[in-house]
């Protein structure tokens, strides 16, 4: 794009052109128009076939245009769209001041969720806020013919704020309703407003789940609800949100439900008939780089949020409690972190509390060397739940570890990180009925290595029509990270266990500070190997991955007793043939037993038209070492088609292989109503132990107030039938 001054568009006459100059008012002028004339008495220029306009805040764009960059005044037609100060607005006819903000348009309308407004004749300026619209409507309904409308002889906008409409009537489709002298509707408080889900579940009989939202400001609003279930009972309990300046934004919860038949725990014990649970969170930053946050989740038993609050499971099964305190400056952060045992059905590792000083990775004083540290000092007990026939136990303990690096670059392209380390824990003797550990010392030595490089090839003259590839480049990613850690001088059995290896079906860390299984430290003289590979490619959304694989493992080069020479082999391969098309898959092998440990794979259509699919298959060797839930081999599928531009469907189902057993089926079918958008959605669960679970579930949501995130129907589906 070439940038001419005035002058040489006056000399060029009716070429096409685009520039931009600066005027005296030091603004930057940008115009883009094709077939444009300069007018050498007043300087105006016009354009046709075509305009783009910025200057300042606005962008200006119509089919033809006359704009005077001293005056600042602009005239224009046919298809005229102006984004002015975040408001847009779009009609026929328009005269526009750059320099001032005033606007004449004619036939124009304008809006954001959740009001739009349109008008025949629209006069205003920015310097006053104030908008007029002669003969004006007014609705929630983003459509040329919305189905509620209210219709005014004079309509007042004032962005942001309110609009306001006079001499007016109320519109269902194009019925006349009610008449009202006068409507006033901010633009910064939501309204209150009901919600219902109503369905019927195998295990709740018919149900109706209600919640008023109210909107007192935009620093208090919330919900109560008020669930009925017939063979359950009813529940309820509210909402609250909260935004202090200067003292932070919190959320409470509170459920209470009489619950008719709550079944058994987890011990077979029967569950109380009150059930309630207690969610609360605040979040604040008194002061620069300084974060303050708690949470705290009570429970009365461990399925209450299971039976009601399904989608909130489904995201984390055993929720803990903390309250946290981090400052952070340039090199250091200081975190207090406090986790209170506030469930007893749940494991908890209490920190009481725990106090950490991190240095961050600095540079030390202008030489190569590089320092990183990790501090930590705390009052620990490993609080068993009381299903576990484990004891509790407690202790003191202080860490300590210091690292330096040494990042190289040699011939310009290999990498060599060398490093070396140490790390002094102290345990006081431990206490409590599960206590079998003295007062210890340890100390522990690490050193290592990490080599990597990167190399690249490029073929520009690659190209397929077909698997969309405009030019190709390979890059290759080798690496290896050495760790050598001798023995510590106290093993693990000796030491109190608060920050040990939890179940993983990925590879753990093998490096410090990453690996933070303090306790757990022992002995290590291990490689990583690593692998990258990627081709990539140039699409329309810009540089595209075609293939992205990674491999990885472990070699052991002096395995503990409990280990094998080589960890498991790992494959993470991403595939986009095309641009409307993903491939994943993700691998654990064996390669001493032969075996293959884990597979994850999934294919993603997107074609762009009115359909869509994700398909996958997971699966899960049956290992003691990978937790009870081990042991999976589920095909999964999840099907959209939209029928037409009101209607669509989707279908979900989870069918494991194991024993043949579909073990959920959920069915789906959307009505968009322009104003509002409902869904009714049908699930089918195998439970195995009981009965089949059958639920059925109406759910709308109005699209001034969405109910729901975008693609929360597909990601969290739970929603669809309630809480």
């Amino acid at each position: 794009m070439h940038r001419l001054s005035a002058t040489t568009l006056f000399l060029c006459c009716c070429c096409s052109f685009a520039f931009a100059q600066q005027p005296k008012d030091k603004q930057e002028w940008f115009i883009e128009a094709p077939g444009g004339v300069i007018d050498p008495r007043t300087g105006a220029m016009t354009a046709t076939n075509y305009v783009v306009v910025k200057y300042a805040d606005a962008v200006l764009t119509a089919q033809r245009a006359t704009i005077n960059q001293e005056t600042g005044e602009a005239e224009a037609e046919g298809n005229v769209r102006l984004q002015h100060y975040g408001q847009v607005w779009i009609g026929e006819k328009l005269r526009y001041n750059f320099k001032t903000g005033k606007i004449i348009g004619e036939g124009f309308r304008t809006g954001q969720p959740p009001v739009f407004a349109k008008g025949e004749v629209v006069v205003g300026d920015k310097p006053a806020g104030v908008y007029v619209a002669i003969n004006g409507l007014l609705t929630p309904d983003d459509h040329t013919d919305p189905n509620i409308s209210i219709r005014a002889r004079t309509l007042v906008i004032v962005p942001g704020e309110y609009v306001e409409a006079k001499q007016a009537t109320f519109y269902l489709g194009d019925v006349p309703v009610l008449y009202l002298p006068s409507y006033r509707r901010s633009l910064k408080a939501q309204r209150p407003r009901f919600q219902f889900t109503p369905g019927y579940r195998s295990s709740f009989g018919p149900y109706l789940e209600t919640s008023y939202n109210w909107y007192w400001n935009e620093r208090l609003y919330g919900s109560l609800n008020v669930d009925g279930r017939l063979e359950r009972g009813v529940g309820l309990g509210p909402d609250l949100h909260w935004r202090l300046p200067k003292f932070g934004a919190g959320t409470a919860r509170y459920y209470y439900a009489q619950d008719e038949e709550p079944g058994l725990d987890s011990n077979g014990l029967p569950i109380d008939d009150d059930r309630q649970r207690l969610w609360l969170f605040h979040q604040a930053a008194p002061r620069t780089n300084l974060t303050v946050k708690g949470l705290l989740r009570y429970q009365s038993d461990e399925f209450i949020v299971r039976d009601f609050f399904e989608s909130e499971y489904r995201k984390n099964v055993q929720p803990n409690s903390y309250l946290e305190a981090n400052q952070l400056w340039s090199n250091y952060s200081l975190e207090l972190f406090v986790q209170p045992q506030v469930n007893d059905f749940y494991e908890t590792v209490e920190r009481l509390p725990e106090v950490r000083l991190r240095g961050l990775r600095q540079q030390i004083a202008g030489s190569p060397f590089y320092y990183e540290a990790d501090n930590s000092f705390g009052y620990y007990e490993r609080a068993f739940a009381d299903s576990s026939t484990n004891r509790p136990y407690s202790a003191l303990r202080g860490d300590t570890f210091h690292q330096v690096d040494l990042p190289r670059t040699f011939f310009g392209w290999l990498n060599v990180t060398p490093r070396v380390g140490g790390r002094f824990t102290y345990y006081s003797e431990a206490h409590g009925p599960g206590a079998f550990t003295d007062e210890e010392d340890r100390a522990v030595l690490n050193t290592g290595a990490e080599v990597s490089f990167k190399a690249s090839s490029l073929w520009p003259g690659a190209r397929s029509q077909f698997w969309q590839v405009n030019g190709l480049r390979h890059i290759v990613q080798p690496s290896v990270n050495y760790v050598f850690v001798p023995h510590p001088t106290a093993p693990p059995r000796r030491l109190p266990q608060f920050d040990y290896e939890l179940p993983s079906t990925r590879l753990l860390p093998i490096e410090y500070p990453d690996y933070n299984a303090i306790d757990s430290i022992d002995t290590q003289n291990v490689l990583r190997l690593g692998l990258r590979n990627k081709f990539q490619t140039k699409r329309k959304q810009g540089i595209d991955n075609l293939v992205h694989w990674a491999l990885y493992t472990d070699w052991r080069l002096d395995p503990r007793s409990e280990q094998p020479t080589f960890a498991d082999v790992y494959s993470d391969l991403d595939v986009r043939p095309f641009s409307w098309l993903t491939l994943s898959s993700e691998t654990r092998y064996d390669p001493n037993n032969h075996l293959l440990k884990e597979a994850n794979h999934r294919a993603t259509l997107l074609p762009g038209g009115p359909w869509s699919w994700t398909v996958g298959h997971r699966y899960l060797r049956e290992d003691p070492s990978f937790g009870p839930d081990s042991g999976n081999d589920l095909i999964f599928s999840s099907i959209y088609y939209r029928l037409n531009e009101n209607w669509g469907a989707r279908a979900t189902h989870h069918y494991e292989r194991r024993d043949g057993t579909m073990e959920e089926q959920q069915y789906t079918v959307y009505r968009d109503f322009r104003s509002w958008t409902s869904a009714l959605t049908l699930r089918i669960r195998d439970e195995r132990t009981g009965p089949t679970d059958y639920t059925v579930a109406f759910t709308f949501s109005f699209k001034a107030f969405p109910r729901f995130d975008v693609g929360d129907d597909s990601n969290k589906p739970a929603l669809l039938l309630g809480r």
